[in-house]
């Protein structure tokens, strides 16, 4: 098996990668790829490719792409803040490069398995009422907008039989490193990390705020998962996730870590409409086809400490 994973150097590419030689003993040839692959690899995979590069380069592309891949994990994306400030990075790195990447798969490797990390901004402002296969999409960011179109450009792909395309939705994962700061949902981490650390933190949105919470060991997991399924689902997946207020979560990183939480509550109305006001989540669809949440908001906080 032939295996790609972009977005290497990030927070849930570094996950992900740390799991692939247990995960998938079948790998004959991985290649690694980001914008800058600076860091030293999280773990050694013994002849594993590390390349640096823009995958909107059509030079950089077409090389990477000598290789036939089976597999894809497309994780590259521009955090959405940063996206929205930046139009044009965002358009690049958000629509352009996925499409590009997803066709030139597809050209060289007919029926391939690519693998999407899409968002929860897919939705925008949400209701009270439950969020189903059914809920309407209504992106309020160009990064939610870019995630939506490439999730309608993959599923195209996959019923033309082009690809074997899957499409994930992601929450905010936590604990990314407090240096992360360009996605919106920056504060679901923060606070991991200040509680941790013994200090105090102004956090932008109210104490009972409504959030979705993963942690990056379940996130990773929803991706393994997604890559060995014996077909990959045809419609994007809405990952199951605990459901939550940033109050009770605080209250299990007290306990886990043993620190007591120095926090000042905000009233960021745009952030809490877009983080904050999250409804329920029915995502039986999902737990059927084999997709798990993390089991309790005390094994959210335990894996999301943990770290690299």
């Amino acid at each position: 098996m032939r295996v790609l994973v972009t977005g290497a150097e990030g927070f849930l590419g570094r996950g992900l990668v740390s799991r692939l030689p247990e995960a998938l003993p079948g790998i004959e040839r991985l290649v690694l790829t980001d914008i800058n692959m600076s860091r030293p690899s999280p773990v050694s995979l013994q002849g594993a490719e590390r390349r640096s590069g823009d995958l909107g380069d059509e030079g950089f592309l077409d090389e990477l792409l000598e290789t036939e891949f089976d597999l894809v994990f497309h994780l590259a994306s521009l955090p959405g803040g940063l996206a929205e400030r930046e139009q044009d990075l965002g358009f690049h790195a958000n629509l352009a490069a996925p499409l590009a990447l997803a066709r030139g798969v597809a050209r060289i490797k007919p029926g391939a398995r690519f693998i999407f990390a899409s968002s929860i901004a897919v939705y925008g402002a949400l209701s009270s009422s439950p969020v189903t296969s059914g809920t309407a999409t209504r992106p309020m960011l160009s990064y939610g907008a870019h995630k939506l179109m490439t999730e309608i450009f993959l599923a195209d792909m996959h019923r033309q039989g082009t690809l074997q395309a899957a499409s994930l939705r992601f929450p905010g994962i936590v604990a990314r490193p407090p240096t992360e700061s360009g996605h919106g949902s920056a504060f679901m981490s923060l606070i991991f990390h200040r509680i941790a650390a013994g200090e105090p933190y102004t956090c932008p949105v109210p104490a009972d705020s409504q959030c979705w919470w993963m942690s990056r060991q379940a996130a990773v997991q929803s991706l393994l998962h997604a890559a060995t399924m014996q077909e990959a689902p045809a419609a994007p997946v809405q990952l199951p996730v605990l459901h939550a207020d940033v109050g009770s979560v605080t209250r299990a990183i007290e306990q886990v870590s043993a620190r007591q939480a120095r926090i000042d509550w905000g009233a960021d109305t745009t952030l809490q409409a877009l983080f904050g006001a999250m409804p329920p989540l029915d995502a039986q669809i999902a737990v059927k086809l084999g997709f798990r949440a993390d089991p309790d908001l005390d094994a959210l906080a335990q894996a999301a400490l943990k770290g690299d």
